[in-house]
């Protein structure tokens, strides 16, 4: 199916779990507005290409399981048209961020669980479960931004950095040996798709995601002031500490709120601008 062709009646295929060329409705390369600086270089030791299959292939055993226990929210799911109608204005704003993303094949689904969590693995592979939705009682900005955040880690290949730096200081490698045994890395990852819904991420990874989600989500029209609210509830959900799912994985704290805070003046303009389109 033709995507541009189709648009302006449904913006996604009816199949599970649409599926979407990124490069369809890629967004002109910009500027960005907040300052995340460049990739890690260490995250070139790991293939792309392997990461990615693995994810895939862990993505889909995911959700076969959740459809075997009646949990994954069919097509017609009022919260999954939802998250799939925020995943539309965001996706094609993502190239900018990462070239491959043209090619990764997107999907979003919705997993009925009390579990308070969302993910996006390399690739493009998005997962809400409905616990995080239902409990934090989010808005369409505050589901957007942490859309944008899971997409950020995916963009900036978190995951991808994190198994190569891990991995070859297991291997006690010096960066030379590091690069002519890419091969080994490479079959490492392969073998690291059950890692990636639970993969704790550093703090600066998650200040990149913060500062990425943020940004994509404005240029997407959704409010910036939302990631604040979004992270005030998750403080609250945590009661201060950690918590299952997304919350081990993402602590809240007034460091967090306060350095987004900073940034939403500089995506201010991209969020007006958006909303006059």
């Amino acid at each position: 199916m033709c995507f541009l062709c189709s648009a302006k009646t449904s913006p996604w295929s009816g199949r599970r779990g649409f599926l979407l060329a990124a490069g369809a409705a890629a967004a002109a390369p910009v500027l960005a507005q907040v300052d995340v600086g460049q990739a890690s270089a260490m995250r070139q030791l790991v293939p792309a290409e392997t990461l990615e299959s693995s994810a895939t292939q862990q993505y889909g055993k995911m959700l076969a399981e959740a459809r075997s226990k009646g949990a994954l929210a069919p097509d017609g799911n009022p919260q999954l048209q939802r998250l799939r109608a925020i995943a539309a204005r965001l996706i094609p704003l993502t190239p900018p961020w990462n070239e491959r993303a043209r090619e990764w094949r997107w999907e979003v689904n919705l997993i009925g669980s009390k579990q308070i969590n969302a993910f996006c693995m390399p690739g493009g592979k998005i997962a809400f479960y409905t616990g995080i939705l239902d409990q934090l009682k989010l808005s369409d900005d505050e589901a957007a931004m942490i859309m944008g955040h899971e997409m950020a880690h995916a963009l900036r290949e978190h995951a991808r950095s994190r198994f190569a730096k891990t991995q070859a200081t297991s291997l006690g490698l010096s960066l030379g040996a590091q690069l002519l045994g890419l091969g080994q890395l490479g079959n490492i990852a392969a073998d690291m798709g059950t890692q990636l819904i639970t993969l704790r991420f550093s703090r600066e990874d998650e200040t990149e995601a913060d500062l990425v989600g943020l940004e994509l989500a404005a240029r997407g029209g959704y409010d910036p002031n939302a990631s604040v609210t979004l992270w005030q509830k998750m403080g609250k959900a945590s009661g201060g500490a950690g918590g299952p799912g997304f919350l081990s994985t993402h602590p809240s704290g007034p460091n967090r709120i306060r350095e987004l805070q900073d940034n939403v003046p500089r995506v201010q303009a991209l969020y007006e601008q958006a909303r006059r389109r």
